[in-house]
């Protein structure tokens, strides 16, 4: 994998220092990559906050550029290429998708908004659809610990050998090696053995599991992570093969070993390969981490 060259950081239209702005910087000062900062302002939005519409979005933009270009002119004072920008738009989601098409950076990073109250994440609409069809690996920032990730976990699905799981576990590995040697991180790999996948649909009477079948599965199952784990590297006090349902299994052990970057699939497609985005997106919402999503290729 290349070094990173370019980041795109989604800043906050709050304004104010976040935790994936702390991140996005600390990985570009780790790896020498230019950093691009936009904030997207939603034009509907503001428009609908007063009468006087076109006074409001000239005073936030106003605002916007403001805050960024000081932000800027400090981050260059300290030695890092930054770019900036501003953009009042109409479909913010859109937006966002069309400048990661046209700059096709290495890495876009954005805020996610945890609440502690209830140890969520709370996912904004671009932050389900980013999700979806980012065509680039994607850094949802929640929670904080050290600006540069320390920890980094592979979460890999072995139990289904298709294609499609093995393209995106591949990808994954690749993409947190490739930030964990950048960022000198620890590497780790993960599996979440949930022996209700092994279950045999028996039609019109539920389920059923053959004697033998789950033990079976999950020696499978394990071997080829454990092959997995060789081809590329991972040492055996850093692979880990857990039980337990996938979401909460992923979330616990991430919270317990305190991981700064949890790297997991997401994929376009519903049906049996759309679990590995909704897996990704339901350990987004229950752990207080942070998560890299990487899409899968699409099939023709």
């Amino acid at each position: 994998m290349r070094p990173y060259q370019r980041l795109f950081m989604i800043a906050s239209p709050t304004l104010r220092h976040t935790p994936a702005l702390e991140r996005a910087v600390a990985i570009a000062r780790a790896t020498d990559a230019a950093l691009h900062i936009a904030v997207f302002l939603e034009e509907g939005d503001l428009l609908g906050r007063m009468a006087a519409g076109t006074a409001l979005r000239q005073s936030m933009e106003h605002d916007a550029w403001t805050w960024l270009r000081d932000e800027a002119a400090q981050l260059r004072h300290d030695g890092l290429e930054v770019s900036c920008e501003v953009q009042v738009s109409r479909q913010v989601i859109r937006d966002m998708l069309e400048h990661v098409e046209e700059m096709q950076p290495d890495l876009v990073i954005k805020d996610v908004h945890h609440e502690s109250a209830l140890r969520r994440v709370f996912l904004t609409p671009p932050d389900w659809q980013l999700l979806r069809d980012c065509v680039v690996p994607l850094h949802l920032v929640s929670d904080m610990r050290c600006p540069l990730p320390k920890v980094v976990i592979a979460a890999v699905d072995t139990l289904h050998p298709d294609s499609q799981h093995t393209r995106i576990n591949e990808r994954v590995i690749r993409e947190a090696n490739g930030l964990a040697i950048q960022c000198d991180a620890e590497l780790h790999l993960l599996h979440a053995w949930d022996v209700a996948q092994t279950q045999v649909a028996d039609f019109g009477a539920g389920a059923v599991t053959m004697p033998g079948f789950n033990s079976e599965v999950r020696r499978s199952a394990q071997l080829a992570f454990e092959h997995l784990a060789e081809a590329h590297g991972v040492p055996e006090t850093h692979r880990h093969f857990i039980s337990g349902p996938v979401t909460h299994a992923i979330a616990e052990y991430a919270g317990q070993h305190r991981a700064d970057v949890i790297v997991m699939g997401s994929s376009q497609r519903r049906g049996a390969a759309g679990l590995l985005g909704s897996t990704t997106e339901h350990v987004l919402q229950h752990l207080p981490c942070n998560v890299l999503a990487v899409r899968g290729q699409q099939d023709n």
